[in-house]
């Protein structure tokens, strides 16, 4: 599973009533593949797993893949404890997912070899590939980053930590291996705005990046993506100043702000993707309005590169 490029997150939208707009989703994930990204990651943290029941993340695994249509591979978010883990593991198995996003155990702290005890457990109930989501009480050493080549479906690591010498040593670790597998194996850039570090990370190895912008400013986030592979130093600095380094700095505000801000901009781009569910906040006025400006700016440096 070595995903290449853009890695799109699609939001939940909710109504107001509180359900998940199945419609509201349809057109999103849409818009999304039209994009271009080489991979769709549903009901994962962007789509605020956490919040969403069992049978809502099925509608959502099963709405995801009949509109994708096998035009873009869907992972589909899957997290808690172990035997939790499981059932949404086999519920997107049976909605029709290409692969899963491991998110951490709920609250409990292990080491590495407990983390590799764990990520087995609830690959033996799914034939799907697994990504592995590193971040929080979820962190692995090289040891552990080897062992996983163990499992066979499980299929690379997400970072969402940004410690670049210590994910340089997983990759190494693997890379080096000697293992069947190692070539293969997939590594992801999944921290926040990922974009700040996605040079860093393409030079240890990680080759694909999650965008929470292409949620809604995929102009900007393609335009992006474009100035990386062209090694097209001067676009990437104009829209990290003018757009990415701001953006992050908003975000930083607010505990959240990673999924209430997205949801925020779609809103501003005219696609209602509704609040965010407790224990999230939906951001406050004067940030909205901030973040229009943000991205009135980097539209304009988006017009000025062309």
């Amino acid at each position: 599973m070595r995903l290449k490029g853009l890695l799109s997150f699609p939001l939940t939208p909710f109504t107001a009533d509180d359900a998940v707009d199945l419609d509201a989703f349809a057109r999103h994930v849409e818009a999304q593949i039209a994009a271009g990204p080489s991979g769709l990651f549903v009901a994962c943290g962007t789509g605020e797993f956490t919040a969403l029941s069992l049978a809502e993340y099925r509608t959502l695994v099963e709405t995801a893949a009949a509109v994708a249509g096998g035009r873009v591979p869907v992972f589909a978010g899957a997290g808690g404890g172990p035997q939790l883990a499981r059932a949404f593991a086999e519920t997107a198995t049976e909605a029709g997912a290409d692969g899963l996003l491991l998110l951490p155990p709920y609250l409990v702290a292990a080491p590495p070899v407990g983390l590799v005890r764990h990520i087995a457990y609830v690959a033996a109930a799914t034939p799907l590939p697994i990504a592995v989501y590193q971040r929080a009480n979820a962190v692995l050493d090289p040891a552990a980053a080897v062992a996983l080549l163990d499992i066979p479906n499980v299929a690379g690591i997400k970072d969402g930590r940004g410690d670049v010498d210590a994910m340089l040593r997983l990759v190494t670790a693997v890379r080096t291996s000697g293992h069947p597998r190692a070539e293969e194996f997939g590594f992801l850039n999944g921290l926040p705005t990922a974009e700040l570090s996605v040079v860093a990370y393409e030079a240890i190895g990680v080759e694909s990046y999650s965008s929470a912008v292409l949620c809604f400013a995929p102009e900007i986030a393609t335009r992006f993506y474009s100035a990386v592979r062209a090694g097209d130093a001067y676009a990437q600095r104009r829209l990290l100043t003018a757009f990415y380094l701001p953006l992050v700095a908003l975000r930083d505000k607010v505990p959240g702000y990673a999924v209430s801000l997205i949801k925020a901009g779609a809103r501003l781009r005219g696609h209602d993707m509704g609040p965010v569910r407790p224990p999230l906040v939906d951001a406050a006025p004067e940030h909205v309005d901030a973040l229009a400006t943000l991205i009135e700016d980097g539209l304009r440096v988006v017009e000025e590169l062309a």
